[in-house]
Protein backbone atom coordinates (compact mmCIF):
# COMPACT_ATOMS: atom_id res chain seq x y z
CA UNK A 1 0.00 0.00 0.00
CA UNK A 2 1.11 3.70 -0.86
CA UNK A 3 1.76 6.30 1.77
CA UNK A 4 -1.02 8.31 0.01
CA UNK A 5 -3.74 5.06 0.22
CA UNK A 6 -2.32 4.76 3.72
CA UNK A 7 -3.54 7.86 4.42
CA UNK A 8 -6.12 8.29 2.87
CA UNK A 9 -7.48 5.06 4.68
CA UNK A 10 -6.32 6.70 8.36
CA UNK A 11 -8.72 9.51 7.47
CA UNK A 12 -11.47 7.36 6.19
CA UNK A 13 -11.22 5.95 9.70
CA UNK A 14 -11.16 9.12 11.41
CA UNK A 15 -13.58 10.82 9.59
CA UNK A 16 -16.06 7.80 9.79
CA UNK A 17 -18.09 9.05 13.50
CA UNK A 18 -18.23 13.05 11.64
CA UNK A 19 -19.71 11.32 9.06
CA UNK A 20 -22.33 9.69 10.99
CA UNK A 21 -22.97 12.35 13.33
CA UNK A 22 -23.45 14.60 10.40
CA UNK A 23 -26.12 12.27 8.35
CA UNK A 24 -28.11 12.81 11.57
CA UNK A 25 -29.05 16.02 10.49
CA UNK A 26 -28.28 16.24 6.42
CA UNK A 27 -29.40 13.91 3.38
CA UNK A 28 -26.67 11.62 1.89
CA UNK A 29 -26.06 13.70 -1.34
CA UNK A 30 -25.11 16.86 0.77
CA UNK A 31 -22.25 14.82 2.06
CA UNK A 32 -18.94 14.25 -0.31
CA UNK A 33 -16.55 11.86 1.08
CA UNK A 34 -14.44 10.42 -1.68
CA UNK A 35 -10.81 11.71 -1.22
CA UNK A 36 -10.33 12.52 -4.95
CA UNK A 37 -13.55 14.49 -4.81
CA UNK A 38 -12.93 16.21 -1.80
CA UNK A 39 -9.43 17.02 -2.82
CA UNK A 40 -10.63 19.83 -5.28
CA UNK A 41 -12.60 21.82 -2.75
CA UNK A 42 -9.37 22.27 -1.27
CA UNK A 43 -7.74 25.65 -2.20
CA UNK A 44 -9.49 28.79 -3.70
CA UNK A 45 -7.43 30.76 -6.67
CA UNK A 46 -4.19 32.08 -4.27
CA UNK A 47 -0.67 30.83 -4.88
CA UNK A 48 1.44 30.01 -2.37
CA UNK A 49 -1.17 29.35 0.43
CA UNK A 50 -0.82 25.98 1.64
CA UNK A 51 -4.42 23.76 2.01
CA UNK A 52 -4.80 20.66 3.63
CA UNK A 53 -7.29 17.43 3.73
CA UNK A 54 -10.75 18.18 3.98
CA UNK A 55 -12.46 14.80 6.01
CA UNK A 56 -15.70 15.80 4.25
CA UNK A 57 -17.47 18.38 2.29
CA UNK A 58 -20.80 19.35 3.35
CA UNK A 59 -23.23 21.65 0.77
CA UNK A 60 -26.50 22.61 2.83
CA UNK A 61 -29.52 23.64 1.13
CA UNK A 62 -31.43 25.30 4.30
CA UNK A 63 -30.35 27.06 6.95
CA UNK A 64 -31.62 24.55 10.01
CA UNK A 65 -28.75 22.08 7.67
CA UNK A 66 -26.11 24.65 8.56
CA UNK A 67 -26.98 24.64 11.70
CA UNK A 68 -26.48 21.33 12.38
CA UNK A 69 -23.23 21.46 10.79
CA UNK A 70 -22.24 23.70 13.43
CA UNK A 71 -23.67 22.09 16.37
CA UNK A 72 -21.81 18.64 15.22
CA UNK A 73 -18.32 21.03 14.56
CA UNK A 74 -18.52 22.13 18.05
CA UNK A 75 -19.68 18.90 19.78
CA UNK A 76 -16.66 17.01 17.91
CA UNK A 77 -14.21 19.72 17.92
CA UNK A 78 -13.98 19.89 14.43
CA UNK A 79 -12.68 22.81 12.08
CA UNK A 80 -14.69 24.29 9.32
CA UNK A 81 -14.19 26.37 6.24
CA UNK A 82 -16.62 27.81 4.89
CA UNK A 83 -16.84 28.23 0.64
CA UNK A 84 -18.80 29.83 -1.71
CA UNK A 85 -17.00 29.48 -6.10
CA UNK A 86 -13.99 29.84 -4.51
CA UNK A 87 -12.78 32.31 -6.77
CA UNK A 88 -10.73 34.33 -3.66
CA UNK A 89 -7.17 35.41 -4.50
CA UNK A 90 -5.94 35.26 -0.87
CA UNK A 91 -6.47 31.39 0.27
CA UNK A 92 -9.22 32.24 2.37
CA UNK A 93 -11.18 29.27 1.12
CA UNK A 94 -8.39 26.86 1.90
CA UNK A 95 -9.17 23.80 3.34
CA UNK A 96 -7.31 22.51 6.47
CA UNK A 97 -6.37 18.98 7.50
CA UNK A 98 -9.46 17.15 8.75
CA UNK A 99 -12.02 19.92 8.24
CA UNK A 100 -15.25 20.48 7.53
CA UNK A 101 -15.35 22.17 4.03
CA UNK A 102 -18.58 24.16 3.91
CA UNK A 103 -19.64 24.61 0.78
CA UNK A 104 -22.52 27.16 0.72
CA UNK A 105 -23.15 27.21 -3.29
CA UNK A 106 -26.06 25.09 -3.19
CA UNK A 107 -28.19 27.99 -1.23
CA UNK A 108 -28.28 29.97 -3.90
CA UNK A 109 -32.02 31.92 -4.09
CA UNK A 110 -32.92 34.69 -4.67
CA UNK A 111 -35.48 35.08 -1.82
CA UNK A 112 -36.82 38.63 -2.72
CA UNK A 113 -36.70 42.30 -4.48
CA UNK A 114 -38.90 44.91 -3.25
CA UNK A 115 -38.52 47.54 -5.42
CA UNK A 116 -40.51 49.95 -2.94
CA UNK A 117 -38.04 49.30 -0.40
CA UNK A 118 -35.09 48.84 -2.65
CA UNK A 119 -33.07 45.77 -1.04
CA UNK A 120 -32.60 42.09 -1.83
CA UNK A 121 -32.87 39.40 0.01
CA UNK A 122 -30.61 36.43 -0.84
CA UNK A 123 -28.64 33.48 0.41
CA UNK A 124 -24.96 32.97 0.23
CA UNK A 125 -24.79 31.03 -3.03
CA UNK A 126 -26.55 33.32 -5.40
CA UNK A 127 -23.81 34.54 -8.11
CA UNK A 128 -23.43 38.01 -8.47
CA UNK A 129 -24.42 38.62 -12.25
CA UNK A 130 -27.05 36.77 -11.80
CA UNK A 131 -28.55 38.99 -8.93
CA UNK A 132 -27.42 41.89 -10.97
CA UNK A 133 -29.43 40.54 -13.87
CA UNK A 134 -32.34 39.71 -11.98
CA UNK A 135 -32.91 43.02 -9.98
CA UNK A 136 -32.46 44.82 -13.19
CA UNK A 137 -35.48 43.16 -14.72
CA UNK A 138 -36.68 45.25 -12.03
CA UNK A 139 -35.05 48.44 -13.15
CA UNK A 140 -32.55 48.09 -10.18
CA UNK A 141 -29.04 47.86 -9.79
CA UNK A 142 -26.70 46.09 -7.73
CA UNK A 143 -23.66 48.01 -7.55
CA UNK A 144 -20.60 45.89 -6.52
CA UNK A 145 -19.10 43.95 -9.61
CA UNK A 146 -16.02 42.07 -9.28
CA UNK A 147 -13.78 41.23 -12.15
CA UNK A 148 -15.28 37.39 -11.14
CA UNK A 149 -18.77 38.70 -11.09
CA UNK A 150 -20.06 35.93 -13.90
CA UNK A 151 -18.71 33.00 -10.78
CA UNK A 152 -18.41 34.40 -7.58
CA UNK A 153 -21.01 34.32 -4.76
CA UNK A 154 -22.86 36.92 -2.67
CA UNK A 155 -21.32 34.62 0.07
CA UNK A 156 -17.71 35.37 -0.83
CA UNK A 157 -18.48 39.09 -1.41
CA UNK A 158 -19.58 39.92 1.68
CA UNK A 159 -16.57 37.19 3.30
CA UNK A 160 -13.72 39.57 1.69
CA UNK A 161 -15.38 42.52 1.45
CA UNK A 162 -15.45 42.70 -2.11
CA UNK A 163 -14.99 45.57 -4.72
CA UNK A 164 -15.07 46.13 -8.20
CA UNK A 165 -14.96 48.44 -11.36
CA UNK A 166 -17.55 50.96 -10.10
CA UNK A 167 -16.26 51.48 -6.69
CA UNK A 168 -15.28 54.64 -7.83
CA UNK A 169 -18.82 56.14 -7.87
CA UNK A 170 -20.49 53.75 -6.14
CA UNK A 171 -18.48 51.91 -3.37
CA UNK A 172 -17.88 48.20 -2.47
CA UNK A 173 -19.84 45.88 -0.63
CA UNK A 174 -19.76 46.75 2.75
CA UNK A 175 -22.15 49.74 1.89
CA UNK A 176 -24.82 47.37 0.20
CA UNK A 177 -25.38 45.24 3.15
CA UNK A 178 -27.97 46.09 5.41
CA UNK A 179 -28.82 42.75 7.47
CA UNK A 180 -27.37 39.41 7.84
CA UNK A 181 -28.65 35.81 9.24
CA UNK A 182 -25.50 34.02 10.82
CA UNK A 183 -25.22 30.61 11.74
CA UNK A 184 -22.93 30.71 14.77
CA UNK A 185 -19.59 28.47 15.56
CA UNK A 186 -22.66 26.60 18.21
CA UNK A 187 -25.41 26.07 15.73
CA UNK A 188 -27.28 29.51 17.43
CA UNK A 189 -28.86 31.66 14.16
CA UNK A 190 -28.35 35.89 14.77
CA UNK A 191 -29.97 38.22 12.87
CA UNK A 192 -28.19 41.50 12.81
CA UNK A 193 -28.78 45.05 10.73
CA UNK A 194 -31.91 45.89 9.37
CA UNK A 195 -34.09 46.19 6.44
CA UNK A 196 -34.84 49.48 6.40
CA UNK A 197 -33.12 52.80 4.95
CA UNK A 198 -31.84 54.10 8.48
CA UNK A 199 -30.98 51.81 11.54
CA UNK A 200 -28.51 52.65 14.55
CA UNK A 201 -29.76 50.46 17.28
CA UNK A 202 -26.31 49.02 18.95
CA UNK A 203 -23.28 48.18 17.56
CA UNK A 204 -22.92 47.72 13.90
CA UNK A 205 -22.16 43.27 13.72
CA UNK A 206 -23.40 43.92 10.40
CA UNK A 207 -20.19 44.98 9.20
CA UNK A 208 -18.35 43.27 11.41
CA UNK A 209 -19.00 40.29 9.71
CA UNK A 210 -18.38 42.23 5.96
CA UNK A 211 -14.43 41.10 5.39
CA UNK A 212 -14.14 38.18 8.32
CA UNK A 213 -13.42 36.12 5.92
CA UNK A 214 -16.13 33.15 7.66
CA UNK A 215 -13.90 33.81 10.95
CA UNK A 216 -16.81 34.52 13.16
CA UNK A 217 -20.12 32.70 11.88
CA UNK A 218 -21.35 31.94 8.48
CA UNK A 219 -23.76 34.25 6.52
CA UNK A 220 -26.73 32.42 5.34
CA UNK A 221 -28.88 34.78 4.09
CA UNK A 222 -28.42 38.86 3.53
CA UNK A 223 -30.48 42.07 3.04
CA UNK A 224 -28.83 43.96 0.60
CA UNK A 225 -29.17 47.94 -0.81
CA UNK A 226 -30.44 48.26 -4.09
CA UNK A 227 -30.08 51.49 -6.18
CA UNK A 228 -32.36 52.89 -8.89
CA UNK A 229 -30.63 51.21 -12.61
CA UNK A 230 -28.45 54.09 -14.18
CA UNK A 231 -28.50 55.18 -17.82
CA UNK A 232 -25.53 53.02 -19.71
CA UNK A 233 -21.92 53.62 -19.59
CA UNK A 234 -20.25 55.16 -21.60
CA UNK A 235 -16.35 54.91 -22.08
CA UNK A 236 -13.33 57.13 -23.01
CA UNK A 237 -9.72 55.37 -23.80
CA UNK A 238 -6.83 57.84 -23.06
CA UNK A 239 -3.42 56.60 -24.00
CA UNK A 240 -0.44 57.73 -21.93
CA UNK A 241 3.55 57.81 -22.41
CA UNK A 242 4.23 57.17 -19.10
CA UNK A 243 2.42 55.58 -15.71
CA UNK A 244 3.09 58.64 -13.79
CA UNK A 245 1.08 60.73 -16.43
CA UNK A 246 -1.80 58.50 -16.39
CA UNK A 247 -1.83 58.42 -12.47
CA UNK A 248 -1.78 62.56 -12.96
CA UNK A 249 -4.55 62.48 -14.99
CA UNK A 250 -6.38 60.23 -12.21
CA UNK A 251 -5.39 63.24 -9.90
CA UNK A 252 -7.04 65.70 -11.74
CA UNK A 253 -9.95 63.85 -12.27
CA UNK A 254 -11.00 63.11 -9.06
CA UNK A 255 -9.74 67.18 -7.72
CA UNK A 256 -11.66 68.21 -10.36
CA UNK A 257 -14.91 67.24 -8.87
CA UNK A 258 -15.84 64.78 -11.41
CA UNK A 259 -17.71 61.36 -10.30
CA UNK A 260 -16.24 58.93 -13.14
CA UNK A 261 -18.68 55.17 -12.99
CA UNK A 262 -15.57 54.01 -13.50
CA UNK A 263 -11.71 54.59 -13.74
CA UNK A 264 -9.46 52.05 -14.49
CA UNK A 265 -6.11 51.50 -15.54
CA UNK A 266 -3.62 49.22 -17.38
CA UNK A 267 -0.26 48.43 -17.94
CA UNK A 268 1.73 48.34 -20.89
CA UNK A 269 2.16 44.82 -19.86
CA UNK A 270 -1.29 44.08 -19.27
CA UNK A 271 -2.74 46.13 -22.40
CA UNK A 272 0.09 43.55 -24.09
CA UNK A 273 -1.24 40.46 -22.39
CA UNK A 274 -5.17 41.34 -23.17
CA UNK A 275 -3.97 41.86 -26.76
CA UNK A 276 -2.29 38.24 -27.06
CA UNK A 277 -5.27 36.20 -25.56
CA UNK A 278 -8.10 38.32 -26.82
CA UNK A 279 -7.43 39.71 -29.48
CA UNK A 280 -8.33 43.28 -28.77
CA UNK A 281 -6.46 44.96 -30.63
CA UNK A 282 -5.80 47.54 -27.93
CA UNK A 283 -2.95 50.12 -28.52
CA UNK A 284 0.12 48.29 -27.65
CA UNK A 285 1.99 51.54 -27.93
CA UNK A 286 0.90 53.48 -24.91
CA UNK A 287 2.82 53.15 -21.60
CA UNK A 288 -0.55 53.59 -20.16
CA UNK A 289 -4.24 53.16 -20.40
CA UNK A 290 -7.04 54.53 -18.73
CA UNK A 291 -10.67 53.83 -19.30
CA UNK A 292 -13.33 56.18 -17.83
CA UNK A 293 -17.07 55.72 -17.78
CA UNK A 294 -19.88 57.90 -16.79
CA UNK A 295 -23.68 56.48 -16.68
CA UNK A 296 -24.65 60.35 -16.17
CA UNK A 297 -27.64 61.84 -18.16
CA UNK A 298 -25.35 63.67 -20.20
CA UNK A 299 -22.40 61.09 -20.47
CA UNK A 300 -20.59 62.28 -23.07
CA UNK A 301 -20.13 65.82 -22.04
CA UNK A 302 -18.58 64.56 -19.19
CA UNK A 303 -16.13 62.21 -20.83
CA UNK A 304 -15.32 65.47 -22.72
CA UNK A 305 -14.33 67.62 -19.87
CA UNK A 306 -12.05 64.12 -18.54
CA UNK A 307 -10.56 63.75 -22.12
CA UNK A 308 -9.38 67.40 -21.68
CA UNK A 309 -7.86 66.55 -18.39
CA UNK A 310 -6.12 64.06 -19.66
CA UNK A 311 -4.78 65.39 -22.59
CA UNK A 312 -3.55 68.30 -19.94
CA UNK A 313 -1.81 65.76 -18.10
CA UNK A 314 0.01 64.67 -21.26
CA UNK A 315 -2.12 61.57 -22.92
CA UNK A 316 -1.64 60.99 -26.60
CA UNK A 317 -4.55 59.83 -28.05
CA UNK A 318 -8.04 59.90 -26.51
CA UNK A 319 -10.27 58.11 -27.68
CA UNK A 320 -14.57 58.25 -26.56
CA UNK A 321 -16.69 54.96 -27.27
CA UNK A 322 -19.52 55.91 -29.99
CA UNK A 323 -21.82 54.00 -28.26
CA UNK A 324 -22.46 51.31 -25.79
CA UNK A 325 -21.34 48.46 -28.20
CA UNK A 326 -17.81 49.96 -28.08
CA UNK A 327 -18.10 50.57 -24.46
CA UNK A 328 -18.31 46.96 -23.69
CA UNK A 329 -15.58 45.96 -25.69
CA UNK A 330 -13.35 48.06 -23.61
CA UNK A 331 -15.21 47.04 -20.27
CA UNK A 332 -14.53 43.69 -21.36
CA UNK A 333 -10.85 44.64 -22.12
CA UNK A 334 -10.49 45.85 -18.70
CA UNK A 335 -12.08 42.32 -17.18
CA UNK A 336 -10.29 39.99 -19.19
CA UNK A 337 -6.85 41.30 -17.53
CA UNK A 338 -6.02 39.48 -14.70
CA UNK A 339 -6.67 36.20 -16.91
CA UNK A 340 -4.67 37.55 -19.41
CA UNK A 341 -1.67 38.36 -17.23
CA UNK A 342 -2.12 34.63 -16.13
CA UNK A 343 -1.51 33.42 -19.44
CA UNK A 344 1.95 34.86 -19.75
CA UNK A 345 3.17 32.32 -17.53
CA UNK A 346 0.91 30.02 -16.44
CA UNK A 347 0.54 31.23 -12.95
CA UNK A 348 -0.06 34.37 -10.98
CA UNK A 349 0.54 36.09 -7.72
CA UNK A 350 -2.67 38.99 -7.54
CA UNK A 351 -1.39 41.73 -5.31
CA UNK A 352 -3.91 44.24 -3.76
CA UNK A 353 -2.67 47.18 -2.60
CA UNK A 354 -4.14 50.33 -2.04
CA UNK A 355 -3.05 53.53 -1.94
CA UNK A 356 -4.22 57.51 -1.51
CA UNK A 357 -5.13 58.44 -4.97
CA UNK A 358 -2.15 61.24 -4.34
CA UNK A 359 0.45 57.97 -4.32
CA UNK A 360 -0.75 55.70 -7.12
CA UNK A 361 2.20 56.85 -9.38
CA UNK A 362 4.68 56.22 -6.58
CA UNK A 363 3.43 52.66 -6.08
CA UNK A 364 3.19 52.06 -10.01
CA UNK A 365 7.15 53.50 -10.37
CA UNK A 366 7.71 51.38 -7.40
CA UNK A 367 6.66 47.96 -8.94
CA UNK A 368 8.24 48.96 -12.41
CA UNK A 369 11.61 49.06 -10.04
CA UNK A 370 10.75 45.53 -8.51
CA UNK A 371 10.02 44.52 -11.46
CA UNK A 372 13.30 45.18 -12.87
CA UNK A 373 15.14 44.28 -9.81
CA UNK A 374 13.60 40.30 -9.68
CA UNK A 375 13.53 40.35 -13.29
CA UNK A 376 9.93 39.68 -13.52
CA UNK A 377 7.19 40.02 -15.38
CA UNK A 378 4.51 42.26 -13.49
CA UNK A 379 1.72 43.37 -15.07
CA UNK A 380 -0.69 46.29 -12.81
CA UNK A 381 -4.38 46.80 -13.50
CA UNK A 382 -5.61 49.12 -10.77
CA UNK A 383 -9.32 50.65 -9.77
CA UNK A 384 -7.62 53.87 -10.36
CA UNK A 385 -10.37 56.06 -9.01
CA UNK A 386 -10.20 55.01 -5.44
CA UNK A 387 -6.30 53.64 -5.15
CA UNK A 388 -6.83 50.65 -5.29
CA UNK A 389 -4.19 48.56 -7.51
CA UNK A 390 -3.83 44.62 -8.62
CA UNK A 391 0.26 44.40 -9.59
CA UNK A 392 0.00 40.80 -10.69
CA UNK A 393 3.53 38.83 -10.76
CA UNK A 394 3.73 36.36 -13.72
CA UNK A 395 5.96 33.17 -12.75
CA UNK A 396 6.39 29.68 -14.21
CA UNK A 397 5.40 27.87 -11.02
CA UNK A 398 7.48 24.49 -12.25
CA UNK A 399 11.01 27.38 -11.96
CA UNK A 400 11.82 26.73 -7.84
CA UNK A 401 13.82 29.76 -8.38
CA UNK A 402 11.55 31.87 -10.25
CA UNK A 403 8.93 30.89 -7.99
CA UNK A 404 11.18 32.27 -4.81
CA UNK A 405 11.98 35.76 -6.91
CA UNK A 406 8.04 36.15 -7.49
CA UNK A 407 7.46 35.81 -3.58
CA UNK A 408 9.86 38.39 -2.57
CA UNK A 409 8.42 40.58 -4.98
CA UNK A 410 5.20 40.33 -3.98
CA UNK A 411 6.68 41.08 -0.02
CA UNK A 412 8.33 44.06 -1.66
CA UNK A 413 4.87 45.48 -3.04
CA UNK A 414 2.95 44.68 -0.18
CA UNK A 415 5.92 47.34 2.33
CA UNK A 416 6.14 49.67 -0.58
CA UNK A 417 2.15 50.16 -0.21
CA UNK A 418 2.80 50.60 3.66
CA UNK A 419 5.13 52.77 3.28
CA UNK A 420 3.18 54.51 0.96
CA UNK A 421 0.34 55.55 3.62
CA UNK A 422 -1.87 52.43 1.85
CA UNK A 423 -3.83 49.03 3.25
CA UNK A 424 -2.81 45.60 2.25
CA UNK A 425 -5.73 45.02 0.93
CA UNK A 426 -8.12 46.61 -0.82
CA UNK A 427 -11.03 43.84 -1.72
CA UNK A 428 -9.30 40.50 -2.03
CA UNK A 429 -8.74 39.75 1.58
CA UNK A 430 -6.20 38.78 4.00
CA UNK A 431 -6.87 34.52 3.93
CA UNK A 432 -3.38 32.92 4.24
CA UNK A 433 -1.21 35.29 1.86
CA UNK A 434 -1.23 38.27 3.71
CA UNK A 435 -1.42 37.17 7.54
CA UNK A 436 2.04 38.23 8.48
CA UNK A 437 1.39 41.56 6.44
CA UNK A 438 -2.00 42.24 8.50
CA UNK A 439 -0.04 41.85 12.09
CA UNK A 440 2.23 44.35 10.60
CA UNK A 441 -0.23 46.84 9.22
CA UNK A 442 -2.57 46.82 12.67
CA UNK A 443 0.17 46.78 14.89
CA UNK A 444 0.31 45.00 18.52
CA UNK A 445 -2.97 46.47 20.17
CA UNK A 446 -5.18 46.42 17.14
CA UNK A 447 -4.52 42.47 16.40
CA UNK A 448 -4.82 41.92 20.10
CA UNK A 449 -8.33 43.57 20.19
CA UNK A 450 -9.42 41.80 17.10
CA UNK A 451 -8.25 38.38 17.96
CA UNK A 452 -10.57 39.24 21.04
CA UNK A 453 -13.44 39.88 19.02
CA UNK A 454 -12.46 36.18 17.70
CA UNK A 455 -12.59 35.05 20.87
CA UNK A 456 -15.98 36.19 21.33
CA UNK A 457 -17.51 34.27 18.94
CA UNK A 458 -15.52 31.28 18.31
CA UNK A 459 -14.17 30.44 22.12
CA UNK A 460 -13.18 26.88 20.27
CA UNK A 461 -11.16 28.63 17.38
CA UNK A 462 -12.79 25.75 14.60
CA UNK A 463 -14.22 28.93 12.48
CA UNK A 464 -11.87 29.22 9.50
CA UNK A 465 -8.77 28.48 11.36
CA UNK A 466 -5.38 29.82 10.82
CA UNK A 467 -6.69 32.60 8.39
CA UNK A 468 -6.85 36.06 8.85
CA UNK A 469 -4.20 35.89 12.06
Amino acid sequence: MSRIEARRDEDTVAAGPLVDRLLGGLPAEALITDPDVTASYANDMASFCPAGDPAVVVLPRTVEQVQHVMRTATELGVPVVPQGARTGLSGAANATDGCIVLSLTKMDRILEIDPVDRIAVVEPGVVNATLSRAVGDHGLYYPPDPSSWEMCTIGGNIGTASGGLCCVKYGVTAEYVLGLDVVLADGRLMSTGRRTAKGVAGYDLTRLFVGSEGSLGIVVRAVLALRPKPPGHLVLAAEFPSGAAACDAVCRIMAGGHVPSLLELMDRTTVKAVNDMAHMGLPESTEALLLAAFDTTDPAADLAAVGALCEAAGATQVVPAEDAAESELLLQARRTALVALEAVKGTTMIDDVCVPRSRLGELIDGVERIAEKHRLTIGVVAHAGDGNTHPTVCFDARDSEESRRARESFDEIMALGLDLGGTITGEHGVGVLKKEWLARELGPVGLEMQRAVKQVFDPLGILNPGKLF
